[in-house]
């Protein structure tokens, strides 16, 4: 284990996100701690996942230096009507703000089918301390899709601030496609790592290395392992592609196995510790000190990068 690792990829609900769902009758919304979304069956969240002090303690015992939080996709805020999502995602940067120096936060965006963007809000966002833009995997399935929500790439790519690919919404009840009911793990297996491939393939297919020069990408949980596909996507008509040292996937909801076939494929350097906490905990190590010690600080910092703004918490020890 390092002893100043940075976790680029974690969930914390903030009291006034809690509220505002507690408030809702239509997904997503919350009855006590039990979600209920559009496109998955009712879950039961622990509450001490979201308890701000038991969380820096955890981070701590894995000696976890900075938490990096994100508003969690899967909910579907960005894809609602544009008051109710304008209010849910006032209420999360409202209540990231107030999280301790342990946490630093993404911001998110209405999807664009919903509204415009407020362009200049973002940009105040990022300029004020956030992180960077965390957009849904299922808002950027085509290479289009990656046309589309251009206007917010040049925004983060401009302020210096990465852009971080979730998982989003599955598209609807998904027992409604099935003769019986879906196992609990099937949208998280199923649904995200699709979404997550087709985002990783639209990225390579738009060209968007070529669209935004300077802008750094991170695809969370391995991307779906689309890269593992690299063979099967030239056989199939595609070109080979050389790694990109600015895109980055990290190790969330995978192990040894995935994550050793990932290097293979993009090397060491692009892969940074993501945990998905508090649904998964953060890697220990992977492939020696040294690779350990790559994934857990140097590739995150490299990521995170603000060094144009003297930010000394982003500074390896």
């Amino acid at each position: 284990m390092t002893a100043a690792a940075v976790d680029v990829h974690q969930h914390l609900w903030p009291e006034e996100l809690v509220d505002r769902l507690r408030a809702r009758s239509r997904p997503p919304y919350l009855r006590g701690w039990t979600l209920h979304t559009r496109g998955e069956a009712p879950y039961d969240v622990a509450p001490r996942g979201h308890d701000v002090v038991a969380r820096i303690q955890a981070d701590r015992d894995a000696e976890v230096v900075l938490a990096c939080v994100s508003l969690s996709a899967p909910l579907g805020i960005e894809r609602l009507d544009r008051r109710e999502a304008d209010a849910l995602l006032d209420a999360w940067h409202a209540g990231a703000r107030t999280l301790p120096d342990h946490f630093r936060s993404w911001a998110s965006v209405p999807a664009q089918e919903v509204g415009e963007p407020d362009l200049q809000g973002l940009d105040r966002l990022l300029r004020s301390g956030f992180m960077g833009v965390q957009l849904p995997a299922s808002e950027l399935a085509t290479p289009e899709a990656w046309e589309r929500v251009g206007d917010v790439l040049r925004v983060a790519e401009l302020a210096g601030r990465p852009v971080f690919v979730h998982p989003g919404a599955e598209p609807g009840p998904l027992a409604d496609l099935a003769r019986a009911p879906l196992p609990s793990w099937w949208a998280p297996v199923v649904g995200y790592a699709g979404q997550m491939q087709a985002a990783w393939w639209g990225w390579q297919a738009v060209g968007g290395r070529g669209m935004f020069p300077s802008l750094r990408l991170l695809f969370g949980a391995g991307a779906g392992l689309a890269p593992i596909h690299h063979e099967r996507h030239v056989a199939r008509g595609g070109t080979a592609a050389r790694i990109d040292p600015d895109v980055f996937v990290d190790t969330s909801s995978y192990g040894g196995q995935a994550l050793d076939a990932l290097v293979r494929v993009l090397g060491i350097d692009v892969l940074v510790l993501g945990s998905d906490r508090p649904y998964g905990e953060p890697l220990i190590g992977l492939l020696g000190d040294a690779a350990t010690r790559a994934i857990r600080e140097t590739n995150p910092r490299r990521l995170l990068d603000t060094s144009t703004e003297g930010t000394p918490w982003l500074r390896a020890s």
